[in-house]
């Protein structure tokens, strides 16, 4: 049993790590790559960006998961920072999801704002839907990856984790903050760095995930038939091993049983 829980625990550890972050430092962004804003405006990276320091995130809005908490830290952490929005620096949200409306994404960035701990100036920070595969091609570069799933109760969710990911004026990245609490700090040198294009180095954190959400049975799916199937399967290939390498024992003791006994005689 102790066997099974170690090797289911490292299935789940390497199915995270497939979700996490791939991170790319000094690569950079394609600028040219359109996104739908919350106002229903079709614009660029480059144009969002407009020359400057740039915080991207990835999240969907329909989410239940950890989305809506990091958003809100992000705008409290951001009152904190001396830094002026929309003069110093810009901040995009990508949305993952291929089936969001202009709607939601201005309700989300409404609520998000509110969150903020002074007037934040609503046109430094884009919430955007995605233009046809768009947002698939610009978390594939920076090294972001997710997966969708379709939920028992029909709905379509979507496993991936906590990161904000920092860009130079130019486009290239310069520094990942995974997890969902930043320090103004460190927000802040980050910024600063990527104003000067400079690439630093990750500060350790956990990288939390965001599960699948079923709201008809009100429990989070991680698709835990696909992890049984293959520990169970492990565990078939151990116990054949364990049968091979006894069965040659047990042979080889027989055999030095036998070779003893023809001495003895």
């Amino acid at each position: 049993m102790r066997l099974f829980f170690l090797l289911l625990s490292a299935v789940v550890l390497i199915k995270a790590a497939t979700l996490g972050v791939d991170e790319h430092p000094g690569a950079m962004v394609p600028k040219d790559l359109t996104f739908i804003t919350s106002e229903g405006k079709k614009i660029t990276l480059g144009e969002m960006m407009d020359n400057k320091p740039t915080i991207v995130t990835f999240n969907y809005y329909r989410c239940a998961g950890i989305c809506t908490p990091q958003l809100v830290e992000l705008a409290k952490v951001l009152s904190k920072v001396d830094l002026k929005e929309g003069k110093d620096y810009r901040v995009v949200t990508i949305d993952i999801a291929d089936d969001e409306s202009v709607e939601l994404a201005a309700n989300k960035k409404k609520n998000i704002l509110k969150a903020a701990l002074r007037p934040y100036d609503p046109k430094a920070w884009f919430f955007t839907v995605t233009d046809g595969n768009n947002s698939a091609k610009l978390a594939k570069v920076v090294g972001f990856n997710y997966e969708k799933k379709v939920l028992p109760s029909g709905a379509t969710s979507y496993v991936h984790g906590a990161s904000a990911i920092v860009l130079s004026p130019e486009g290239k990245i310069t520094r990942y903050l995974n997890g969902v609490n930043q320090l103004p700090f460190d927000l802040k040198m980050a910024l600063l760095e990527a104003s000067q294009g400079r690439v630093g180095p990750t500060i350790a954190k956990t990288l939390l995930f965001c599960f699948s959400y079923d709201p008809k049975g009100r429990t989070y799916v991680f698709k835990w038939e696909k992890i049984a199937g293959i520990v169970l399967t492990l565990l078939m290939v151990l116990f054949f091993v364990y049968l091979i390498r006894s069965s040659q024992k047990q042979r080889k003791a027989m055999e030095a049983q036998f070779k003893q006994n023809q001495k003895g005689e």
